[in-house]
C-alpha cells in the first residue's frame, strides 16, 4: 500500500512522531447509499458515514476506518488503533506514546481500549481543564491536530459527500488522500516550494 509506504519513508527521515497521538471521527452525508451507512444522528436521520482518524503528533493519518453514521465514535476506537498501516513502535517507561481523546471517549470501554494498548490516556471531560499543582495547563492542547487533519481530508470534495457505494471504493479513496497528506511532507517537496 502507497500510504504505509510514505510512512515508513517520513519514519526514517524523523518526520513520524509517535509520542503523542489523537484520535477522532466525522460523520459525513453518503445520499446514494450502499453498504456501511446509517441514518446520521446530526442529519436529521439522513444517509450517512461515520471516518474514525488516528493522527501522529504532526496531523499525519496513521488509519482510518469507515462504518455507518450511527456508531458511537468510542466503539470504533479499537478498530482504528488496530488498522495503523505501519508498525507501531513499542512504547517505553523512557518514550511512552499518548494518546488524546475528547468527551465522546470519556467511559470505561474507552479507557480499557487504551490501556490495552499501551497508550497514557488524555480523554478530557466535557470541557473540563487539568491543571497542575500551580494551576497551570498540564500538558498543551494537542487533539486540534486531528481535527485539522479532518479538515484538510474534507477539502477533497469526493469526500464531503460520499458517492460510492462500495465502502472498499471509498476506502480507498481515502487512503490515497492520506498517502498524499504524507508524501507532500518529504523533503524534497520541502526544497522545491521554499
Amino acid at each position: 500500500m502507497i500510504w504505509a509506504l510514505l510512512v515508513y519513508e517520513n519514519e526514517e527521515l524523523g518526520k513520524v512522531d509517535w509520542r503523542w497521538q489523537a484520535a477522532d471521527g466525522r460523520l459525513g452525508k453518503a445520499r446514494l447509499g450502499g453498504d456501511e451507512i446509517g441514518p446520521n444522528p446530526t442529519d436529521r436521520a439522513k444517509n450517512g458515514t461515520k471516518e474514525s482518524l488516528l493522527v501522529d503528533r504532526r496531523g499525519g493519518p496513521l488509519s482510518i476506518i469507515v462504518a455507518p453514521a450511527n456508531i458511537n465514535d468510542h466503539l470504533l476506537l479499537e478498530e482504528t488503533i488496530e488498522a495503523i498501516v505501519v508498525d507501531r513502535p513499542e512504547p517505553t517507561e523512557e518514550e511512552p506514546q499518548h494518546l488524546c481523546l475528547d468527551a465522546g471517549y470519556n467511559n470505561e470501554p474507552s479507557k480499557q481500549v487504551v490501556k490495552e494498548h499501551g497508550y497514557q490516556g488524555h480523554i478530557r471531560p466535557g470541557g473540563a481543564e487539568t491543571l497542575d499543582k500551580n494551576g497551570k495547563k498540564k500538558h498543551p492542547a494537542r487533539r486540534w491536530v486531528v481535527e485539522r487533519t479532518i479538515s484538510w481530508l474534507s477539502k477533497c470534495r469526493g469526500f464531503l459527500v460520499r458517492y460510492e457505494k462500495k465502502s472498499e471504493n471509498f476506502i480507498a479513496l481515502l487512503q490515497f488522500a492520506c498517502a498524499l497528506l504524507w508524501y507532500r511532507r518529504l523533503p524534497i517537496l520541502e526544497t522545491v516550494f521554499s
